[in-house]
C-alpha cells in the first residue's frame, strides 16, 4: 500500500465492483475509482488479479469444443431425464 489504510467495508464494496470492472460495465468515472483502489491496495489488486485469471481461463475453456463421443453421450442423457419427466 502507499500510505492509504483501507477499511474492510470500503474494500468489500471495490471488490464486489471488480467484476464489472473486469466486463467494462462500470462507467468512467467508476472504472477510475476502482482503478485508484487497486493501485493503492495490494490485497485487493491480489483478488483482482486472481479474478481476471480464472475469467481467462473459464473464456478459454469455453471457446473449446467437446469431442464427439462426450457430445452424444450428453445427447443421450438429456434426452432419457426428458422421457423420464414425460412420463414422470
Amino acid at each position: 500500500m502507499s500510505g492509504h489504510e483501507h477499511s474492510n467495508e470500503e474494500c468489500a464494496d471495490y471488490l464486489e465492483r471488480i467484476v464489472y470492472f473486469l466486463d467494462n460495465e462500470l462507467d468512467e468515472a467508476d472504472c477510475s475509482a476502482v482503478q485508484v483502489h487497486l493501485d493503492e491496495c495490494g490485497p485487493c489488486l491480489e483478488k483482482y488479479d486472481l479474478q481476471r485469471t480464472v475469467k481467462a481461463v473459464v473464456a478459454r475453456s469455453c471457446s473449446e469444443a467437446a469431442p464427439d463421443h462426450l457430445r452424444e453421450r450428453v445427447r443421450v442423457q438429456i434426452r432419457a431425464v426428458q422421457v423420464r419427466i414425460s412420463e414422470g
